[in-house]
């Protein structure tokens, strides 16, 4: 018998298909079929927007040219305090582990940005500094839940969210929210579902959305949780990327039950540095330190050292955040020129999620298509929302505003 690829099968493949298990290097037979398989938990789907990355940078190794409207990261560097602040700790730090919970300058910063900027006093005993922002999240989920609990999302919705939470055997409730909620969850979501959940996880503003929660809408939700044993999980990663339609607002006004994270690597344009924050209720602060001992050890120190510097940096932050509007604005009028014109209200972050079904029914091939003849490269919903996804496509207008209006300009005069 051949396999399809004509390769005869091998002798670990015979005992594995007999039931017998399969050998190792010494050719002994291991006790049960597939063995070497993945865990349950690794059967996790990929990251799309990382294979549309895989397969842009291919174009570009071959030769072809790529505008990266895919990737949501800055294209900016870290603000210059930021990296005079890592050259001086590169020459005078040891450079060595840091408390679990973060260097106390650092969080003493961060509680300073929520009194300054939101009017909201926190502990720094309760801000945990973290290797950015996804380890936030897997400290949360660890700390806050157990095995089989459920945690509803909205759809769409950051992919990792559900990634984390699958791996973890815990059990993502996707609430499919759209143009009539502001691709928001809503407390009526919640009443509507038809079994209880544990946790709920927020994103103002979201990705891929751009949508925020108007802080009303915010503090039903926050209500609603404390109200029904709900633990909320607010993603204020975006937050300082905003433009003026929608007031910010944090978790936090609202309570000390929520876990709340943000990170780095957005506003603060420091995407490789690895580094996040999260504010941990009192009842969860010892279970998330013991956690982040055992499997960080602690967050990258010459990246906490640097971005000690971060928050005095806000003048040329604000300029980046400036021209991510005109991006936006731009973008948004050549895609209105090439009939896109059923976009989700950017309130925030870098996105435009843009309804095509008028154009497919497969965005995936969409965005094949489009990075094969045009060189640019945008992420297909199907990544943010398993079920209507196929009809959705996110924009990332992060780049420069010459890659971005040229892209604009390339899909304007695209013929699908």
């Amino acid at each position: 018998m051949m396999l399809s690829s004509g390769v005869t099968p091998s002798r670990d493949d015979q005992h594995e298909k007999s039931g017998e298990g399969r050998a190792d290097f010494r050719g002994q037979v291991l006790h049960g079929p597939g063995c070497w398989d993945p865990s349950r938990r690794g059967r996790v789907a990929p990251f799309m927007v990382m294979e549309v990355l895989r397969a842009a940078n291919e174009r570009q190794a071959a030769g072809g040219d790529v505008l990266h409207l895919e990737i949501g990261q800055p294209s900016t560097s870290a603000p210059r305090g930021v990296v005079a602040a890592a050259h001086a700790a590169l020459d005078r730090e040891a450079i060595g582990y840091t408390d679990a919970m973060g260097l106390p300058a650092l969080r003493d910063g961060i509680a300073r940005w929520y009194r300054d900027r939101y009017g909201v006093s926190v502990p720094a005993e309760r801000i945990a500094v973290t290797t950015g922002s996804s380890c936030a999240f897997l400290l949360s989920f660890l700390a806050a839940f157990s095995p089989g609990d459920r945690v509803a999302l909205a759809a769409p919705g950051y992919p990792a969210y559900r990634n984390i939470l699958t791996s973890l055997d815990l059990v993502p409730v996707e609430i499919p929210a759209g143009p009539e909620t502001r691709f928001q969850p809503t407390v009526e979501h919640l009443q509507a579902l038809d079994r209880p959940v544990r946790g709920l996880i927020v994103a103002s503003p979201s990705n891929p959305a751009g949508t925020m929660l108007a802080p009303a809408e915010l503090k039903r939700l926050s209500d609603w949780c404390v109200e029904n044993g709900v633990r909320l999980i607010s993603d204020e990663l975006y937050h300082g990327i905003d433009f003026g339609s929608v007031p910010p607002a944090t978790a936090l006004s609202f309570g000390d039950r929520a876990l709340v994270i943000n990170s780095f690597s957005k506003y603060f344009s420091m995407t490789g540095w690895r580094l996040g924050w999260m504010i941990v209720p009192p009842e969860l602060l010892r279970a998330v330190e013991c956690l982040a001992q055992s499997l960080f050890i602690s967050p990258p120190a010459l990246s906490q050292f640097a971005a000690i510097a971060a928050f005095d940096c806000t003048e040329e932050l604000d300029g980046h955040v400036a021209r991510y509007r005109r991006n936006r604005d731009r973008l948004i009028e050549e895609l209105h020129g090439a009939g896109w014109t059923r976009l989700a209200p950017a309130d925030g972050s870098f996105y435009l999620y843009a309804d095509v079904s008028h154009l497919t029914d497969d965005s995936q091939i969409l965005c094949r298509r489009l990075l094969a003849e045009t060189g640019v490269a945008i992420t297909p919903g199907v990544d943010f929302d398993r079920e209507r996804g196929h009809r959705y496509v996110r924009l990332s207008f992060a780049g420069s505003e010459a890659d971005v209006v040229e892209a604009g300009r390339r899909i304007r005069a695209w013929t699908p």
